[in-house]
């Protein structure tokens, strides 16, 4: 295991407190032994997009969680020279503008990438408050360009520091 893999709880937590933003319904369940309680069941139409790569590492914990869960992805690069986000590649399920949508994007320096993803996202009609942003790591700057930007949009973050580990994905992926 790289030396950022051994981070995959705190992802897993982060996904785990993104699912309890999502809608559900009460149900009874029926256990092995025959006996009944009053548990919960997620609504339909939820789903999950990694801005990749990085947010890729973060797709396991939400497998790990909802099995069936339907996944997007979206590859936004940067210009070298502009540092100006650009997407290369988006791929949704055919509903999402009728779905809650876990973003996964662990760490944010800039916010510049997630804003990119977000635009995508309202341009394929998600709601701005249908988008929750499930994130590990965050400066400050970014989250304030984020919640200035989609005001309606939830963050879940874990740690918001000045400074944020560069190159997240080749180091959990052991490609650095």
């Amino acid at each position: 295991m790289t030396r950022f893999g051994n981070c995959r709880p705190y992802l897993e937590t982060i996904i785990e407190e993104s699912l309890n933003q999502l809608p559900f319904d009460t149900c009874m369940v029926m256990t092995p032994t025959g006996n009944y309680y009053k548990g919960t069941k997620y609504q339909r139409g939820n789903c999950g997009v990694s801005i990749v790569r990085s947010g890729e590492a973060m797709e396991q914990g939400l497998r790990d969680c909802c099995r069936s869960i339907r996944i997007g992805k979206i590859l936004v690069e940067s210009d070298s020279d502009t540092h100006e986000a650009r997407v290369v590649y988006a791929k949704f399920p055919h509903d999402i503008a009728d779905r809650k949508v876990l973003l996964m994007y662990p760490i944010m320096s800039t916010g510049n990438t997630v804003i990119k993803a977000v635009n995508v996202l309202k341009e394929h009609r998600v709601a701005e408050d249908n988008i929750i942003l499930s994130n590990l790591f965050t400066t400050p700057i970014a989250a304030q360009t984020i919640t200035t930007a989609f005001p309606l949009m939830t963050i879940l973050t874990s740690e918001l520091y000045h400074i944020a580990p560069n190159h997240f994905g080749q180091k959990y992926f052991g490609t650095d």
